[in-house]
């Protein structure tokens, strides 16, 4: 059974047990800065499972594309010389969130396996974890498991948890044996041996139990079910083959890579691992950059960068140059089916990867040639105990920027020591060098300016606690180029240094103060004011009057309302810490935060969405505080002594020796430099305006204050007052009324999807009647009124059913959209696909499509051109077929 049979058999197979079929969602996680890549199936649905977001589906299945390379998740360096890993994969998977349990997934997961892939249930093992007695119960009863095949494991094995606290749970593996030939031969091997006999072909996880950071497991209220069974891997159990590489969904692409080097498959090892990494390698660029991924020297697109360059370096062994890009357009040719987008991608592709294996060759050429040279020369001076030495590693790397993963390839093939921890000491030398006298620099990333400015030891000091003017000489200008200059010129960006200012510069959380430096006959707008390195604060801005020279005496003068607002904002933000601390409890950590004048952001730990009663209390105690006007005091204390008090530190922050202390008697006490509300009461009123996840384990809060938030609860009491209106009766009465009417349209809804349905169920004798014979094949096409995408499937079921051989297809307009859908028998598959018909049709209309080999849909944005498409398909048909219409 070929992969792409398999994928489409299992969406099609939950399809039919109520799972929705849910796209794979992109290789780059929305909204989840805790991964580089998608890694599984779950992650398109994490804030489902912890109750942040609410789909209209309870069952949910899908074919993901993931990548493990870089990060937590590395398969990288493993890539190419065992038999399943791989930095491109699919995972196919089932989902419910808080429908069906460990009962049905286990009855779906073995119902597949064995009747719909055929698998013999004499190969098979299933484990559970340790104390699952329920899984394993259920394991029991399936009639055709043989005796004895139930094998408990540890929490290590047999035991899956989203993150150190939150949604958790046992999982159940089921595994197939692979024959004592593929064993370790170890007497004690058996399932949950690391060696290959007992491979494991899916995994289900039973979401059951929710961790706080004391260990304990609470169930949850709604149990849920994630499992992941890897595409290829099962693909290779089906095909007969031991290495996943052996499989379809890599032969053509090893094939490709044999023809164009002139290399056998299955003669020389070393080959071998070359054109695997290759053809794994191109899948996952290929989808990398169609997900919009670009190579750099950060982030993903650096590790894309590494995947690459190491493919190319191991087609460099084989002899190629200028190959990459045939074999990754080769891969949009394999996937594009199953993968429309890909289509899409395929000239940014060809650019991208020619680019790189352009850019890279004459490095790698380079490189490689004087590795080659210190291996042998290695060798003549220390035999068998050759080793590469860290700091020549760490020369190629540093001065020809030759990539340290190649190294480790090349010596792994050459069979010769690597000194990794030689290279990492050289590595941290450098870094120390680079810092020099100031702390926390990354000085690669500062201008001529900047470093000499610090070389001078110029530092700034900050004199705006107590005011918002001051006086001082400039002794720095930088204009953009980055290079110091002895004169600012009118309309110019610049930037200034003072070493006195009032300026507060850009500094947890709170964003740098704007204003203006002022001399006779001249002016300097302040946007935004930095501490672009160890003490020393530039402002950033604009000549708008006059020309300045360096050591000319300045007025330093903030804005003061930016100033006020800020500062009541970042007090404001000291009381709903402490208030949240209170409420959710003391586990609650700042994990970021933003201050401006306009609004405040504070990040926070938690394991759960705040409820509304718990946001309701945490304002009440944060406007209980502002009421009772308490002074705010600063203090600098030692950094053990404000500890010592009580102080909030912020994880992860650097502090010196000696550290401001901001309290609010009775309430707060925080180490913080920024700018505060002389007393609590200054703030006026609080008001929080959203709650969000932003990643697992971590909140947000935004608010507002003062006029701000006076402004905001205005404008709320005038919707309330408007929607009372419109409902014809008092506010406390609307959200009943809105029930009642939103229950109403929903009866309409269904009214009219029913009588859409009928009244296009009423023509299918008339569609049917109109059917047309091109070269033996029945082809019917037909307009259809529409209310939905879902009538529109529940048409094309009725066709499909009544149809027998043939090819349908449906068009219809769905909110100023055009609407297609694509049928074609399974006995006609082989001669045309209904995705390729879908998308022929749907140029037409203004749209494209695509889906299964017997069925795909299509839109398109010119709904008046539905009749001509209609019209065209028995035109399209033939074309496809090669006859004439």
């Amino acid at each position: 059974m070929k992969g792409n049979e398999i994928r489409s058999r299992f969406l099609q197979y939950f399809a039919d047990k109520g799972h929705e079929i849910v796209e794979s969602s992109s290789l780059v996680p929305h909204d989840d800065p805790t991964l580089l890549f998608t890694n599984a199936g779950m992650v398109q649905f994490k804030k489902v499972f912890i109750g942040e977001e609410k789909r209209d589906y309870v069952r949910a299945t899908t074919s993901q594309r993931c990548v493990r390379a870089g990060g937590k998740h590395n398969d990288l360096e493993n890539v190419g010389h065992t038999a399943r890993h791989h930095t491109f994969f699919e995972m196919l998977g089932n989902f419910s969130f808080g429908d069906y349990f460990k009962k049905d997934a286990i009855a779906y997961a073995w119902e597949f396996l064995t009747r719909e892939l055929g698998l013999d249930p004499d190969q098979l093992w299933v484990s559970v974890y340790k104390d699952d007695d329920e899984a394993y119960d259920l394991w029991e009863q399936v009639e055709n498991l043989p005796k004895g095949r139930i094998v408990r494991l540890g929490e290590a094995d047999n035991f899956w948890a989203m993150g150190d606290t939150g949604p958790c749970g046992p999982c159940s593996e089921i595994h197939i044996d692979q024959g004592p030939e593929h064993g370790c031969d170890r007497p004690d091997c058996a399932v949950g041996c690391d060696c290959d006999r007992f491979l494991e072909l899916w995994n289900l996880v039973f979401m059951q139990f929710n961790r706080d950071e004391s260990g304990k497991l609470t169930p949850l209220p709604r149990p849920s079910i994630d499992t992941g069974m890897g595409l290829e891997r099962v693909a290779a159990v089906l095909q007969g083959k031991f290495n996943n590489f052996d499989c379809d969904l890599f032969t053509p692409l090893i094939d490709y890579i044999v023809e164009l080097s002139g290399t056998k498959y299955k003669e020389n090892p070393r080959d071998d691992v070359a054109m695997r990494v290759i053809a794994d390698h191109a899948r996952a660029t290929t989808f990398l950059v169609a997900d919009g991924v670009l190579p750099s020297n950060e982030g993903r697109g650096y590790v894309l960068r590494r995947i690459m360059r190491r493919a190319i370096r191991f087609g460099r062994s084989l002899g190629l140059e200028s190959f990459y890009p045939g074999v990754c357009a080769l891969v949009i040719n394999m996937m594009e089916e199953a993968y429309p987008h890909l289509r899409d991608a395929r000239e940014l592709l060809d650019k991208v990867v020619t680019n790189e294996e352009s850019r890279f060759g004459e490095t790698l050429d380079n490189g490689l040639a004087m590795l080659s040279r210190e291996i042998n020369r290695l060798r003549q001076v220390q035999g068998d105990d050759a080793c590469i030495n860290g700091n020549f590693i760490f020369k190629l790397y540093d001065t020809y920027g030759f990539p340290v993963d190649i190294v480790r390839d090349v010596a792994l093939e050459q069979k010769i020591a690597f000194d990794e921890a030689g290279f990492n000491q050289a590595m941290e030398q450098q870094r120390q060098q680079s810092r020099k006298s100031w702390k926390g620099t990354d000085v690669d990333h500062l201008d001529a300016g900047v470093l000499t400015l610090l070389e001078q030891g110029k530092r700034s000091e900050f004199i705006g606690y107590t005011g918002t003017t001051g006086q001082s000489a400039v002794a720095g200008i930088i204009d953009e180029n980055g290079a110091l200059v002895n004169e600012a010129e009118i309309g110019k960006q610049y930037r200034l240094f003072c070493p006195l200012t009032p300026f507060y510069a850009e500094s947890g959380g709170q964003i740098g103060d704007r204003g203006t430096i002022s001399w006779e006959g001249g002016r300097f707008q302040v946007k935004n004011t930095n501490t672009v390195a160890d003490g020393l604060v530039l402002h950033e801005g604009v000549v708008l009057e006059g020309t300045l020279q360096v050591g000319r005496e300045v007025q330093l003068a903030v804005t003061d309302n930016l100033r006020t607002a800020t500062a009541l904002n970042h007090t404001a933000t000291h009381l709903l810490q402490a208030a949240m601390k209170q409420v959710l409890g003391d586990h609650i950590k700042q994990a970021g935060s933003l201050v401006n004048a306009d609004r405040l952001r504070f990040d926070f730990t938690h394991f759960s969405p705040v409820t509304a009663e718990e946001i309701l209390a945490i304002e009440q105690l944060v406007n209980d505080e502002i009421r009772r006007n308490v002074p705010v005091q600063t203090d600098v204390l030692a950094k053990e002594a404000a500890i010592a008090e009580g102080a909030t530190a912020l994880f992860g922050e650097k502090y010196g020796s000696e550290v401001r202390v901001v309290s609010i008697e009775g309430f707060s006490k925080e180490l913080c430099g920024g700018t505060h509300a002389m007393a609590t009461g200054d703030i006026g009123l609080f008001k929080i305006i959203s709650e969000t996840g932003i990643a697992a384990g971590v909140r947000r809060i935004e608010a507002i204050t003062g006029s701000t938030a006076v402004s905001y609860v205005q404008r709320l009491a005038g919707g309330a007052e408007a929607v009372a209106g419109l409902l014809s009766g008092p506010f406390k009465e609307a959200p009943a009324r809105i029930i009642a009417l939103l229950k109403k349209q929903k009866e309409l809804e269904k009214e009219i999807a029913s009588l859409a349905a009928s009244r296009a169920l009423s023509d299918l004798d008339q569609l049917f009647a109109g059917a047309v014979d091109i070269h033996g094949v029945k082809v019917i096409a037909g307009q259809i009124p529409l209310d939905s995408a879902k009538t529109l499937r529940e048409i094309g079921d009725k066709v499909r059913d009544a149809m027998g051989s043939g090819i349908a297809v449906l068009g219809g307009e769905i909110n100023g959209k055009a609407a297609l859908l694509a049928l074609v028998s399974k006995d006609l598959t082989g001669k045309i696909k209904a995705g390729q018909l879908v998308a022929g049709v749907a140029a037409i209309v203004g749209g494209k499509g695509g889906g299964r080999p017997d069925m795909a849909q299509a839109g398109g944005n010119m709904p008046d051109k539905l009749g001509e498409a209609i019209k065209a398909v028995p035109i399209i048909v033939a074309d496809f077929l090669g006859v004439a219409a």
